[in-house]
């Protein structure tokens, strides 16, 4: 206990205003701002993981400071330089695109922006759903291989633009024609974000996983590479058997079927059910509620 006393006397209290003023609100507004920015913008990028982990060695430091391990502090400063030059090197995509997006958006947008403020009832539609299972397996009937990655919470901007650009609602007769052979659109990967096709023939990382099976061939390879990269649900049709795989956390389940599909793109869908509408009926003096979906 004295030492967590020691600790915040020597590190927490200095942190402390003796007064404080309109001036140190509006400066801890405005930093309270920047860092709820950078959070959001983090959690739709591959870096969000890397700030999981900084987290972990921010709350390892503490407790080292707490309890005086003088060695791990003097590792801790002498690899605070190096590991923050190896952050920007290793994340310098993700800190150029950061900034380009904020030359390109409004900053203070957000917090004037009260038509948006409505949350999403669903990722997509149940007629996406369908429309997805259906081509799936009509491209299956065929052997026709194809590849389609559903954006989750990450954004796949850095592999749409290796593709040719969609923008075009999401249907089973698109996704076909998509993937027919001999067409300009069939290699390569369809990303799609919420109802819509976004790009087509993206490229995307394969997987070095030495556990994954030598028969499977690239196509595969790329879809759990994605979904190791990314949070990303793919669906993969193999263009030998025909058969149907899908890839999560870059986890590969084969041989699916309809209904094992249907029922995980519903749960990707994130679909959240509406509350019950109230109405209220009068009887006279008395009023009853009563709930109607």
């Amino acid at each position: 206990m004295e030492a967590i006393k020691t600790f915040f006397q020597d590190y927490m209290v200095r942190l402390m205003p003796s007064k404080l003023n309109l001036t140190d609100v509006l400066e801890i507004i405005i930093i309270a701002f920047l860092i709820y920015t950078i959070i959001q913008w983090v959690k739709t990028t591959r870096a969000w993981a890397l700030m999981r982990g900084v987290a972990i060695l921010v709350i390892f430091w503490i407790a080292a400071s707490v309890l005086n391990f003088h060695v791990i502090l003097w590792i801790f400063a002498n690899a605070l330089s190096v590991g923050i030059t190896a952050i920007i090197i290793v994340f310098q995509p993700e800190f150029r695109k950061a900034l380009e997006q904020m030359g390109k958006k409004n900053i203070v947008g957000p917090l004037f922006n009260f038509g948006d403020s409505k949350e999403k009832i669903e990722r997509f539609s149940d007629h996406t759903v369908e429309e997805l299972v259906r081509a799936t397996f009509e491209l299956a009937k065929t052997k026709t291989g194809a590849l389609m990655v559903i954006e989750e919470e990450v954004l796949l901007t850095e592999f749409e633009q290796t593709g040719i650009n969609v923008d075009a609602v999401i249907s089973s007769q698109l996704l076909i024609n998509i993937f027919e052979h001999n067409t300009p659109l069939h290699d390569g990967a369809v990303i799609l974000r919420g109802n819509r096709v976004a790009a087509a023939t993206c490229y995307l990382p394969l997987s070095d996983n030495m556990r994954l099976s030598k028969e499977l061939g690239t196509r595969h390879r790329a879809g759990v590479g994605i979904s190791e990269a990314t949070d990303s649900f793919t669906i993969i049709v193999s263009e030998e058997t025909g058969k149907v795989s899908i890839a999560k956390g870059g986890e590969l389940i084969r041989s699916v079927d309809g209904d094992y599909l249907r029922a995980k793109l519903t749960e990707v869908q994130k679909k959240v059910e509406r509350e019950p509408k109230k109405i209220k009926l009068w009887k006279g003096k008395n009023k009853n509620e009563k709930y109607i979906n």
